[in-house]
């Protein structure tokens, strides 16, 4: 069943940029900072997004190899890094005949491949998931069009719950209430982070 009829490439592309765009603004000492995934320092985050895009990026050509899916070491400018994986995956599922493919996806349990338009499907709310993680690291609020967080709540929604969602490495934590609350509040509850996360105030002297 197809979640998005909507040209999921070019969504998945607005979320990515949106997400290039705010890694931009990380400085040196920001690296350090806490995240709403609990177990990443923002260096953390950062190097971990990288590595889905390079792992993406194999997938839409075919290749299931796990080590395309591990981190890299982030160098001097991480912020140079995380767009040069940025673009690897943005041609990668450019390509032509790429929606035509099966994609592997040795990090997901639930079969040994995914139609492209549900692969991409699956980044593409990572990444509206994950630049909220780094705007909020930040203090800072991610923007998107509407048509992004429309798109993005009903891929999130359609995500399944469970005790799978407790078990070690699970992609997503159990779902928290948000009702009512805005697009984008509603979906990263849906994934499991609360929407008021805010960076703890640190100690003082």
């Amino acid at each position: 069943m197809h979640i998005i009829s909507e040209d999921i490439v070019a969504l998945d592309a607005l979320a990515v940029r949106a997400s290039t765009d705010l890694v931009g603004r990380v400085r040196p000492a920001d690296m350090a900072r806490p995240t709403p995934c609990a177990d990443w320092t923002l260096h953390g985050l950062i190097a971990h997004m990288a590595a889905q895009h390079y792992g993406f990026a194999a997938a839409a050509a075919g290749d299931g190899d796990p080590a395309r899916w591990r981190p890299r070491r982030l160098g001097s400018d991480p912020g140079a890094d995380y767009r040069a994986a940025a673009r690897a995956v943005l041609a990668a599922f450019a390509a032509p005949g790429v929606m035509d493919r099966r994609f592997p996806l040795p990090e997901f349990a639930a079969g040994p491949d995914f139609p492209a338009r549900q692969a991409v499907s699956f980044h593409f709310v990572d990444y509206v998931v994950h630049s909220w993680d780094v705007a909020r690291s930040l203090g800072l609020e991610a923007d998107f069009p509407g048509e992004v967080l429309e798109a993005a709540l009903r891929v999130a929604e359609a995500v399944p719950g469970g005790g799978a969602r407790l078990a070690p490495g699970a992609a997503f934590a159990p779902a928290v209430a948000a009702p009512g609350g805005p697009l984008l509040d509603r979906i990263v509850a849906a994934l499991g982070r609360a929407p008021g996360w805010k960076p703890p105030e640190p100690p003082e002297a």
